[in-house]
């Protein structure tokens, strides 16, 4: 918490930022409008603001300290959301000088609350929690800001609030999209790619002629582009999702071929030599020491493979599919110039991802929690 006392620098920053905003007006068209005469609301938040930038540039008392911190600054958040009708297509000095000094207070709040150390367990995990979503929320104030206040269109780039109501009137869309992609084409073929890049792993480590053949195959198969295979994958497999999960089987066979082949070597000959000295065979050596030394192999091509199959299964629907999915749907509203929907597909796959991602990355944690990356 010291060094980010020291790191005052944001608070000295917003203090000037918010002179700024009293005393030019925040619309740079029409009648000049200041937010001090917007009413009591306006003023009483701006002298919040005003004492948080000053107490900040000292140290905190305690941990409250930075809670309130964190109220002050989303109210001032808010607030500059309010003033977005009245600016819109034309914001002035005034209303970018409050963006700037409430992105720098909140910068100020994310540095003091990652410096902090907690010795509570539950506190701790609780700030890995916090403050990216702090960071998150912020980005997403300074997108919807930027973008309402300098009047782009929204062909170009449409704002987060835009973006959301897409999502809430369109929800049976967005499912049957994701039930197409995500439901049947990413899964199906992330199982079958990585059960077989498993299994194909185990028998190459067993036979050293599969393990030189196909590893130098591996490396150019999994270097072919998806444009390049999905098309043919069309033809193969038909239009439905079956063409879309084998383009993702693919894409996740090979990281899962190789991953397992180099954590299978993984575990050292002296421990292989104490394996023998107990007289276990083979698949006993295999079971109990040497898929244990791969498993952070193993889980690093699961995480690896998520990401992949989305990007694989959405691409592929560009190239043929029926009318749904997320790839056609982007395609298609891509098109008809419907750039909100475009978004509102990218943040569902972003979500679908994130959340498969971080399934994985607990699963891992929970298994492998003897690896050292995991010691606190």
């Amino acid at each position: 918490m010291r060094q980010a006392q020291r790191d005052s620098w944001q608070a000295l920053f917003a203090f000037a930022a918010l002179v700024a905003a009293v005393t030019l007006p925040i619309n740079a068209e029409g009648p000049r409008i200041y937010v001090l005469g917007l009413g009591t609301e306006a003023i009483l938040i701006l002298l919040m603001l005003f004492l948080t930038a000053v107490a900040s540039v000292r140290p905190a008392a305690s941990d409250i300290a930075d809670l309130m911190l964190l109220f002050f600054v989303h109210v001032g958040g808010y607030f500059a959301l309010t003033l977005l009708p009245a600016v819109a297509d034309g914001a002035g000095w005034g209303f970018w000088g409050l963006v700037i000094a409430l992105w720098l207070l909140a910068w100020r709040l994310v540095t003091g609350l990652s410096a902090l150390e907690p010795s509570n367990r539950a506190y701790a995990m609780l700030l890995k929690i916090v403050v990216p979503l702090i960071f998150g929320i912020w980005l997403l104030f300074l997108w919807e800001v930027v973008v309402v206040g300098t009047g782009v269109p929204a062909v170009l780039l449409p704002p987060p609030s835009a973006i959301w109501a897409r999502i809430t009137t369109s929800t049976d869309i967005l499912w049957a999209d994701f039930n197409q992609t995500f439901l049947k084409a990413v899964i199906a073929g992330y199982a079958i790619g990585c059960a077989s890049g498993f299994l194909v792993a185990i028998a190459a480590d067993r036979s050293p002629f599969l393990k030189r053949g196909l590893l130098p195959v591996g490396n150019l198969v999994s270097a072919l582009p998806i444009i390049g295979m999905a098309p043919i994958m069309v033809m193969w497999f038909g239009f439905d999702w079956q063409s879309k999960a084998a383009v993702v089987v693919i894409m996740t066979f090979f990281p899962m071929l190789v991953n397992t082949v180099a954590g299978l070597a993984a575990s050292d000959a002296m421990q292989r030599d104490l394996m023998q000295t107990y007289a276990a065979d083979y698949w006993q050596t295999l079971i109990k020491l040497r898929l244990q030394a791969a498993l952070p192999f193993i889980f690093n091509a699961l995480k690896i493979n998520s990401t992949l199959a989305l990007i694989g299964a959405i691409v592929a629907e560009f190239f043929g599919t029926p009318i749904v999915g997320m790839g056609f749907r982007i395609s298609t509203e891509v098109g008809r110039l419907a750039v909100d929907m475009v978004w509102a597909e990218i943040a569902v796959a972003a979500l679908a991802g994130s959340v498969f991602y971080g399934v994985l990355a607990l699963l891992e944690r929970i298994v492998t929690f003897w690896h050292p990356s995991f010691r606190t």
